[in-house]
């Protein structure tokens, strides 16, 4: 499977933080400039968004990162969704998915389309009946 532009960025930001403590900590300080030094562009966060990074490399220690609750009030259900409704499963969790926000590199007045997130999907199952 071949990366996407994304993917690649997360990969090489985390390959030089492991390989260099220097930018490793300037990546913990100020993440956006050290992504910007890193790679030459600019970097634009989605409107009200902040990039936060956290050193997690202790081995001696277990990390766990509690993402944003989904609002499940104003969700739409695709043909799936409904289908595991309509057979009777007791939780949506399994059908939902959690997506992240992209960063996106370069110069908005650039794009020609507004950038979307074509990272990996992270898939939380809950037990049904």
């Amino acid at each position: 499977m071949e990366l996407t532009r994304e993917q690649q960025l997360f990969q090489n930001i985390i390959n030089k933080a492991w390989e260099d403590e220097t930018f490793k900590a300037a990546l913990v300080a100020n993440p956006t400039q050290a992504i910007e030094s890193l790679t030459g562009e600019k970097v634009h966060l989605p409107e009200g968004k902040q990039l936060v990074v956290r050193d997690q490399t202790s081995e001696e220690t277990i990390y766990i990162n509690i993402p944003a609750e989904q609002k499940m009030d104003d969700v739409e259900l695709n043909e799936e969704q409904l289908e595991a409704v309509a057979g009777g499963k007791t939780s949506l969790l399994s059908a939902t998915a959690y997506t992240l926000p992209a960063i996106i590199l370069g110069d908005p007045s650039q794009w020609t389309t507004p950038p979307v997130w074509e990272g990996p999907t992270i898939q939380a199952t809950a037990a049904t009946k």
